[in-house]
């Protein structure tokens, strides 16, 4: 079971998006959790990509 989230904390899903468009199987995913008040946009952030084995930018998903 997750955590439920305290006040502004949300959690969100961050997804690859150099893996989602070159079409190869599997998928690079990690779940962090964001301020709603100071971050009203949608979250980008370098993290590593096992499958690819290198840094990719991985941007939030609804």
């Amino acid at each position: 079971m997750a955590k439920k989230a305290k006040g502004n904390r949300v959690q969100v899903i961050l997804e690859c998006t150099e893996h989602k468009a070159s079409g190869m199987p599997g998928m690079s995913r990690y779940i962090t959790t964001k301020n709603r008040k100071n971050t009203t946009g949608r979250m980008e952030l370098k993290k590593y990509n096992p499958i690819l084995k290198r840094m990719t930018i991985h941007k939030e998903i609804k």
